[in-house]
């Protein structure tokens, strides 16, 4: 545990838990004092991070659920709001990747994978977990997003149209929320060492790269109550 434990008492939700950033930013939130609502689909990915998250003298609430079955997000605010009577902190981390190439040539049942999952999902997470949310002294959200949003890079298709308008959804939503006590922010962190990182980048070194536990203090930055931010993208460094 850390010495100021910046979250204590915080009620966190983070989405993509089970590996890479998601994971990372979860096991650092709860060593920084606070209780994680854990979103993954997979469940002995979960439990293991349960177990660390005890051995870290904290606790989580794991939430066993595919992102894409949108229909049963629209439950999880209202069951975090009788459970625990507020929502901190949301962190939407989960996205997928998609198939690189030419735009045109990628099949429409995967492009609307991409959407469902990068968009659609993080809008209804928003939307039920809003009022949540709203219960909080210091509500804060933060999007995973990408320098593909603005790269205008070949072959980047679903992915990078994806990525543009999660920042546009986010942005808008938090001048929407601009005189509440909600802050919502992005965080786009650059080459960092995860699955889909190795799936867009086949050849590269991944000893070159930042981990995940690397950049997740930036997540606790952008969580804590006293952090300032409002609809900004925060983009660290490589």
């Amino acid at each position: 545990m850390t010495n100021q434990l910046r979250l204590k008492g915080r009620i966190a939700v983070v989405t993509g838990a089970s590996r890479g950033i998601g994971r990372a930013v979860a096991l650092r939130f709860a060593q920084e004092g606070a209780h994680v609502v854990a979103l993954a689909r997979t469940v002995g990915a979960l439990e293991e991070l349960d177990d660390a998250i005890v051995a870290a003298g904290s606790s989580a609430t794991l939430v066993p659920i595919d992102l894409a079955e949108l229909d049963r997000l629209d439950s999880l605010g209202p069951s975090l709001y009788e459970r625990f009577g507020k929502v901190d902190v949301f962190v939407a981390n989960a996205g997928a990747l998609g198939t690189l190439g030419p735009i045109t040539h990628q099949a429409p049942g995967e492009w609307e994978d991409v959407m469902r999952l990068n968009v659609h999902a993080n809008w209804r997470l928003m939307r039920t977990l809003e009022p949540a949310l709203r219960l909080s002294d210091a509500g804060r959200a933060i999007f995973v997003t990408s320098g593909a949003a603005k790269a205008k890079r070949a072959y980047w298709g679903s992915y990078a149209v994806t990525k543009a308008a999660l920042e546009a959804m986010a942005t808008t939503w938090a001048a929407e929320l601009e005189t509440t006590n909600i802050r919502v922010n992005l965080l786009s962190p650059g080459p960092i060492a995860t699955r889909m990182r190795a799936a867009a980048f086949p050849g590269e070194n991944p000893e070159t790269l930042r981990k995940p536990e690397d950049i997740a203090g930036y997540f606790v930055d952008l969580a804590a109550p006293d952090c300032t931010r409002h609809g900004e993208l925060v983009e660290i460094a490589p």
